[in-house]
C-alpha cells in the first residue's frame, strides 16, 4: 500500500504542472526558458540529496542506463509543453492520458500475458472519465485540436509510457535518489540540446524565471521521480499506469482553484470516474486477499 501511495502522489505532483506553466506562458516566458529552467533546476535539486549516497559507488554502466532512462522524462516535458502552445491544457491531457492503456498494453505484450477483467475495466473507466474531463463533449471541444498540438500531445503519451516502463526495471537496485539525480541529468542533457540554456547567462533566470521553474522542478522532477523510483518496481507498469491518472483530477482542481477557470459538471463526473478506476483494482485486489484468507 505504501509504494502504490507513493506513485499516487507522484502522479498528482504532475497534475499541477500545466497550470505552472500556463502561469509562466502569461508572464512572456518561452518554452525554451521554462523547459530548459525545469530541466536545470531539477538537475540542482535531485543532485543535493543524492551526494549523501555516492559512497555507495555504484557501477558506471547502471548509472548511465539511469541517465537514458532520463531522457524520457526530458521528452514527455518538452513534447507536454509544446502541445500547450498549441491547444488547450484540457486537450493536451486527455492526449497525454493515452499512456493509461499503452503501459498496460505494453505490459501485457512483455508478459505475454492478457490483462485481467478487473484491470481492463478499469482503464474503460479511465478512458470515460479522461474525455469527460478533458471536456471533449463541451461546446467547442473537438474544435480546439490543433494538428501539431495532437502530435506533441500523443508523443508525450509515449514518452510517459516508456518512462513508466523503465523506470521500474531499471537499475532497481540503486539507491532511489541516486537513480531521480541519474535521470534528471540525462533530461537536462536532452533539454539542454535542443534548448540551449541560455537563461543562465541572460538574466532571465533572476527576472521572475525562477519561481515557476522552480516550482516546475520540484513538482515535475524532484517529487514523481523519486516517488516513482521508489514505488514503481514494486507495483509494475500496468498498475503504476493505472495510478499515474491522478495526475488528470489534480490537473483539474490546480486550474479551478489557481486559475479561476470554470469546472462544468460533466469534467467532475469525469473526475470522480477517474478516481473510481484508480481506487476499483486496488480495492478488488484486497478484497481477493481477504477472501483468499477466509477460505485458506
Amino acid at each position: 500500500m505504501r509504494y502504490i501511495l507513493l506513485v499516487f502522489l507522484g502522479a498528482c505532483s504532475y497534475g499541477i504542472l500545466s497550470t505552472i506553466v500556463k502561469l509562466a506562458y502569461k508572464q512572456g516566458y518561452s518554452p525554451a526558458e521554462v523547459i530548459g529552467g525545469q530541466m536545470f533546476l531539477g538537475f540542482v535539486l535531485t543532485w543535493i540529496p543524492a551526494l549523501f549516497f555516492l559512497r555507495t559507488k555504484p557501477p558506471l554502466r547502471q548509472l548511465l542506463l539511469l541517465v537514458a532512462v532520463g531522457l524520457t522524462v526530458g521528452s514527455t516535458g518538452m513534447m507536454y509543453y509544446n502541445a500547450l502552445q498549441y491547444i488547450p491544457a484540457s486537450i493536451a491531457i486527455v492526449l497525454l492520458f493515452q499512456f493509461t492503456w499503452m503501459g498496460v498494453l505494453i505490459e501485457a505484450v512483455m508478459t505475454r500475458k492478457m490483462p485481467g477483467k478487473e484491470t481492463i475495466f478499469s482503464l474503460l473507466l479511465l478512458l470515460t472519465g479522461t474525455l469527460f474531463a478533458g471536456g471533449i463533449f463541451e461546446s467547442g471541444g473537438l474544435a480546439q485540436f490543433h494538428i501539431l498540438g495532437v502530435i506533441f500531445g500523443l508523443l508525450s503519451a509515449v514518452s510517459f509510457t516508456l518512462f513508466i516502463l523503465f523506470s521500474g526495471k531499471t537499475a532497481i537496485s540503486v539507491n532511489p535518489w541516486l537513480r531521480s539525480s541519474s535521470m534528471a541529468t540525462g533530461s537536462f542533457l536532452l533539454a539542454s540540446l535542443i534548448y540551449p540554456p541560455a537563461f543562465l547567462f541572460n538574466g532571465a533566470l533572476l527576472d521572475g524565471l525562477f519561481p515557476y521553474v522552480f516550482l516546475l522542478a520540484f513538482f515535475g522532477i524532484l517529487i514523481p521521480t523519486v516517488f516513482f523510483n521508489y514505488g514503481m518496481p514494486h507495483i509494475g507498469p500496468g498498475m503504476g499506469a493505472i495510478l499515474g491518472a491522478a495526475e488528470l483530477p489534480m490537473a483539474v482542481l490546480s486550474s479551478y482553484v489557481i486559475l479561476n477557470e470554470s469546472v462544468s459538471i460533466l469534467q467532475v463526473s469525469g473526475v470522480l470516474i477517474i478516481l473510481l478506476g484508480i481506487i476499483l483494482p486496488e480495492w478488488l485486489r484486497q478484497r481477493n486477499i481477504r477472501r483468499n484468507k477466509v477460505t485458506s
